[in-house]
């Protein structure tokens, strides 16, 4: 306890006397570096959400938007010219004005597995395949299919591309297939949550990444759907442009959407606020799930729900400034329309 309370007040005097500087010689994990910027950030609050002995390496694993994504960029979606703008609400909620599709309200866990690309993409399809069906049809697509089966999406576990993974929704189409040993859907996601967040009852984390699952085009036994009848299809996949007004208008009409951005070492020490990027490096590309916008003490903000579980940020969900295409939140949106039965 002694020793944490000098790790602040020396945190503390860094900040006074060198600025931002100094935050190159913290590690972003350390307790130096969360009071580094808890005297920078204004609009949000950080805290500990990964153990220290974690690591660099395993942190940037998760950053699973490959840098070449952009050429994988699906087409934009053009407004016709006599569309006129929607009038939109100060706040908007998917996980409140659908509240009926149950996938809209859940955070999903890509384990040691740098497969986000793929579970933005995979929560976006769910929502909108039940928002699209007026609640009557709901399939919880399989991160793991997606994952194992999309050669053309990138590298599996190793990074992929958003836009790409929307591109295979409507070609080749993806399976059911609910959370790691839930034994739900046709292929359930095979890579095990491990414990790298504080105070878990989850198996601590070695320090490796998980291994892109093999490709398999055949259900668990438990199941008792044909793998080729399981299959679940989009009818169209689009980018929407850097336009703040034009990607509000695509979630209120559509719902949730993925969308990529550049995670700094701050953003891992993510509590509740508004998040800005106040001091450190960058990791890495990251893909998450859009679900609305709102203001908080005079901030705009994008409502994102993250795909690390529960128990990091705000109950796995945080909020980044919005409008600004702050950190290029604005600048990578991924979604498409379901081709209903």
């Amino acid at each position: 306890m002694k020793a944490a309370v000098m790790n602040i007040i020396f945190a503390t005097i860094i900040i006074a006397f060198f600025g931002k500087t100094a935050s190159a010689d913290i590690h972003f994990l350390s307790d130096e570096f969360i009071e580094l910027v808890r005297n920078k950030a204004k609009t949000w609050t950080p805290g500990r959400n990964f153990h220290e002995s974690v690591g660099e390496k395993y942190v940037r694993g998760l950053m699973g938007v490959h840098p070449d994504s952009h050429k994988f960029a699906l087409p934009q979606l053009l407004k016709d010219s006599g569309e006129s703008s929607i009038e939109l609400p100060e706040q908007f909620d998917s996980r409140e004005q659908w509240s009926h599709c149950p996938t809209i309200s859940e955070i999903r866990d890509q384990g040691s597995c740098g497969s986000c690309w793929a579970f933005g993409a995979v929560e976006a399809m769910s929502d909108r395949f039940c928002i699209h069906s007026n609640g009557t049809q709901n399939f919880h697509f399989s991160a793991d299919d997606l994952v194992s089966c999309c050669h053309t999406c990138g590298f599996g576990c190793n990074g992929g591309f958003p836009g790409a993974a929307w591109s295979y929704w409507t070609r080749k189409g993806i399976v059911s297939g609910g959370p790691y040993g839930s034994k739900q859907g046709c292929r359930p996601y095979e890579i095990a949550p491990c414990e790298h967040h504080v105070n878990g009852s989850r198996p601590a984390c070695d320090g490796e990444h998980g291994k892109t699952p093999r490709c398999q085009h055949k259900c668990e036994d438990s199941y008792k759907v044909d793998y080729a009848k399981d299959k679940h299809y989009g009818s169209k996949a689009y980018s929407i442009g850097r336009n703040q007004q034009d990607i509000q208008e695509e979630i209120f009409k559509n719902g949730p959407v993925e969308g990529a951005f550049t995670v700094y070492e701050d953003l891992i020490l993510y509590k509740e606020g508004v998040y800005q990027h106040v001091v450190g490096k960058a990791l890495g590309g990251h893909a998450i799930r859009i679900l609305g916008w709102g203001v908080e003490k005079n901030t705009p903000y994008w409502l994102i729900a993250n795909s690390w579980n529960t128990d990091w940020g705000n109950n796995g969900y945080f909020k980044i400034l919005r409008g600004e295409d702050h950190c290029g939140i604005e600048s990578s949106i991924s979604a498409g329309l379901p081709k209903l039965e």
